[in-house]
């Protein structure tokens, strides 16, 4: 009974959990090809966004509270840099999410 209790507290504690956040998201469009904080140039049309964080390369998956819609987003920026908001969506990534300007999300 104790090697079972043993092994379950080591499986649990080797699964980690999603870190998500609620706040407001912000979308960002520039010209094509200037280089990112991660060194890669920027595609407004591509599926990436900018955390103030979160490492280079995470895949997210940003929730639109308003309407239920989800996207899966790579981190290849910094910012944003406004209070308040804690991920700037490429301009794909908000046009796939539905967004105008800006909009309260989950981030897992």
């Amino acid at each position: 009974m104790y090697r079972l209790l043993l092994a379950a507290a080591l499986l649990c504690a080797s699964v980690s959990t999603a870190y998500a956040e609620t706040c407001i998201a912000s979308w960002y469009g520039r010209e094509s090809g200037p280089r990112t904080a991660s060194g890669e140039r920027f595609n407004p049309d591509g599926m990436t966004c900018a955390h103030k964080s979160r490492p280079f390369g995470q895949v997210v998956t940003v929730t639109h509270l308003g309407t239920g819609r989800s996207i899966q987003c790579r981190i290849n920026d910094r910012g944003p840099f406004i209070k308040g908001r804690c991920i700037d969506l490429a301009q794909g990534a908000a046009r796939a999410l539905g967004m105008g300007g800006i909009a309260r999300v989950e981030v897992r």
